[in-house]
């Protein structure tokens, strides 16, 4: 009986058939390269442009996986690129050979090994248990009446954001422990108190992507597209000054939000304060690699914080130095084999394949003439860097609605954003905007499913879709009007837009 288990479990999967996103993302590939060809536009540029409509809609759709679909894509544009005349000599085509090349040139761009570099102190992190003492000592400050706990989670993401560079590996540490928390309150899990803590450490989550670099993926996506095509970044402490007051006030708008839309059935509750400290009882006394971890991580912020300013050194380099220290014999804190088996090498794949779609638009001149004609279809091309601001915010927000992965949405759009920005008229703070919009990239607040964290939080079964979307919806408007006052005020005195 059990020999025929596996047989009949194919044969199920095959019935299922090939998924129709799939279907519908071939079609849409092949209803674009056999579209009339622009004669401002190269034959290598609008198969770009039909490789670019068949990432969205595989990613939008989500019928295969991110890594799936970042091989299929790396495909199209060695065949498809490679058998195209080239942009310099239509009579010389690019070869498979420079196809796949271009397919690859992600894998060599120093915010791929930064996000790389980032993954590996989550998992020393993880590995060490230092991000839970964080979470602990940190909750332990603060205490346990319904508002302080709610503050406490916010607490603890940012300084989780400041040294866990990925969302979901800090999502991942938070939720358990606050879910030790509503246990040890005693109180229903799916009580107010419960969802708003949960709906609380997503949305903070999200919030904190947008005040430091590091926090996200999405993030370091966009300063590998501002090197490639703006020729210039903005550095780890330009950043925060930036996104970190939006933030600020966004959290304690939070806070409001969720204890009005949720209001808490008690406002003071025993048991929590007890139950963290025996989880710090529990922890011990602060081990060797968690210390060793601990200089490193405030080592790297130092780096971090100082480049460009007190000396030369870019943020890659300088993570990849605590890299180093981290897996010293002896002195570090993890060895490669622990390393490797905890690392989601997946989301390396898509992120360097996001990269090298974004590079080959700007080859191909995809980019530029697909931003040209948004720009001169929309109106942008003689408006100001705030209108231009206000209405690519808008489409970014709106558009994430339909993406499980702010990594797929930057990798598909940013490009296409950056160079509708370039082909704008009058002189501005391109390299600003794009940070700017790269901000509302990072706003999954409404669905569950529009950020990995969000969906970490709702496994916990604390709060329902609803509930969620209610107070996101909330969070995105006033999150966006916010971000039209900072771009007003804030941000235009710091000489970004």
């Amino acid at each position: 009986m059990n020999a025929s288990k596996p047989g009949a479990a194919a044969t199920s999967e095959q019935k299922k058939g090939i998924p129709v996103g799939l279907i519908v993302s071939v079609v849409v590939l092949v209803v674009v390269l056999f579209m009339p060809l622009p004669e401002s536009l190269p034959p290598a540029g609008h198969r770009m442009l039909a490789i670019l409509s068949f990432a969205v809609v595989i990613w939008l759709t989500e019928a295969v996986s991110y890594e799936a679909s970042a091989i299929m894509i790396t495909t199209l544009i060695a065949f498809l690129i490679g058998t195209a005349p080239t942009v310099d000599d239509p009579s010389v085509l690019y070869g498979t050979s420079k196809g796949i090349n271009m397919a690859l040139s992600g894998f060599s761009n120093s915010a791929l090994a930064l996000v790389t570099g980032a993954l590996f102190i989550s998992v020393a992190m993880t590995v060490t248990g230092l991000d839970k003492r964080i979470a602990l000592v940190t909750l332990s400050r603060i205490g346990t009446t319904t508002r302080r706990i709610l503050i406490g989670s916010i607490a603890v993401t940012i300084v989780l954001s400041l040294v866990v560079p990925s969302a979901t590996a800090r999502s991942a540490c938070v939720v358990p422990i606050m879910a030790g928390v509503i246990a040890a309150f005693g109180v229903d899990k799916r009580s107010n108190i419960a969802a708003g803590i949960m709906i609380v450490v997503a949305n903070a989550t999200s919030i904190w992507n947008v005040g430091i670099q590091t926090a996200a993926a999405q993030n370091l996506l966009t300063v590998g597209f501002m090197d490639k095509m703006l020729g210039a970044r903005v550095t780890w402490l330009d950043w925060l000054i930036a996104g970190a007051p939006w933030a600020i006030i966004m959290s304690a708008i939070l806070i409001v939000v969720v204890l009005k839309m949720l209001p808490p059935e008690a406002d003071s509750i025993g048991g929590g304060k007890d139950a963290i400290e025996k989880s710090l009882r529990d922890l011990g006394p602060m081990t060797g690699p968690q210390k060793r971890l601990m200089a490193v991580s405030i080592g790297l912020l130092c780096l971090w914080a100082t480049e460009g300013k007190l000396h030369p050194f870019d943020t890659t380099s300088v993570t990849y130095i605590g890299l180093v220290i981290l897996m010293l014999p002896r002195i570090g804190v993890m060895d490669w084999k622990t390393l490797q088996s905890r690392i989601p090498w997946g989301t390396v794949i898509v992120f360097g394949v996001g990269i090298s779609l974004g590079t080959a638009l700007l080859t191909t001149k995809a980019g530029q003439w697909l931003g040209d004609m948004v720009a001169y279809h929309t109106g942008l091309a003689s408006a100001g860097p705030f209108i231009a601001f206000a209405v690519l915010g808008a489409f970014l927000i709106v558009i994430h609605l339909g993406f499980a992965s702010a990594t797929a949405l930057a990798s598909a759009m940013l490009p296409i954003v950056i160079s509708v920005l370039q082909s704008m008229s009058g002189d501005f703070n391109r390299l600003g905007v794009t940070m700017l919009l790269a901000f509302t990239v990072s706003f999954g607040f409404i669905l569950p499913i529009n950020a990995p964290q969000n969906m970490v939080c709702m496994a916990t079964e604390t709060f329902t879709p609803t509930q969620f979307a209610r107070v996101g919806i909330v969070l995105t408007i006033i999150g966006y009007i916010l971000m039209l006052v900072f771009a007003l005020t804030w941000w235009r005195w710091l000489g970004l837009i």
